[in-house]
């Protein structure tokens, strides 16, 4: 396992009152029943659909009792709390970053992490290409997509996606390996089919593109309150935090 210094120590979020272990094992077990349920609703194979578990400000323990529920996939938000917490779980499961990523914490995330879900920026691409390099290993990316054109979330315009991907393709220690979104929040998760909708058919155009050292293999969208909608729609990826860990402070 790795160790980590950094300067200057950010603090993480504020504690919330923790599930039991036993509680969090449940609460996945009852995510996988319902993932198996959209799945089958509409004919897909609920193996193929990947759990990443969204673990920003989950303790430890928890995170734990997860894995050894059957978790195989964490996705952290900032790079310190997850330099941390690697620590103490090593690579019990695969990593992956699913925050806003700044260009200069690349070089701490191409350590351990083995995807980066929120691509959104040539300088990014370049900077973790050359750090990957520098370890001599390559790390997949998804490019996130600001599928709601929202001022307030990151992401590159569903209609700059196709150019951008050919740019950020070039480097060649990154992999790119699908999509990611997070659409707006609706109090009713129908709302927001349209976007993973939209997203299907981003992927599909992006795909038939056959641009060198792309693949088109996961479709990151949908959280605790919409990832039945978004696997009936065709994500194969989500990420699951409160339905799993419980609420967050």
């Amino acid at each position: 396992m790795k160790a980590f210094t950094f300067g200057g120590d950010q603090s993480m979020e504020k504690a919330v009152l923790p599930l039991s272990s036993q509680q969090v094992a449940d609460r996945f077990a009852k995510v996988l029943e319902r993932i198996n349920s959209a799945a089958t609703r509409v004919g897909r194979d609920p193996s193929s659909i990947i759990v990443v578990g969204a673990t920003k400000s989950v303790d430890v323990e928890r995170i734990k009792a997860a894995i050894n529920a059957g978790l195989k996939h964490i996705g952290e938000n900032y790079v310190q709390e997850a330099m941390r917490k690697y620590e103490a779980i090593g690579d019990a499961v695969k990593w992956h970053f699913i925050g806003h990523l700044q260009t200069n914490k690349a070089k701490y995330v191409v350590r351990f992490f083995e995807v980066v879900q929120s691509l959104d920026r040539i300088s990014l691409a370049e900077e973790l290409s050359k750090r990957a390099l520098m370890l001599g290993r390559k790390i997949d990316v998804l490019i996130q997509v600001n599928i709601g054109a929202e001022e307030t979330k990151f992401g590159v315009p569903p209609e700059d996606a196709i150019d951008f991907i050919k740019a950020a393709a070039k480097f060649e220690g990154i992999r790119i390996r699908g999509l990611m979104c997070i659409p707006p929040y609706k109090d009713d998760p129908e709302d927001v089919r349209p976007y993973f909708r939209k997203m299907v058919w981003l992927a599909e155009a992006v795909a038939k593109a056959k641009i060198s050292n792309v693949s088109m293999d996961y479709l990151s969208m949908g959280m605790s309150h919409d990832f039945e909608v978004a696997i009936e729609e065709g994500a194969n990826m989500v990420r699951i935090g409160s339905a799993i860990f419980g609420p967050r402070g």
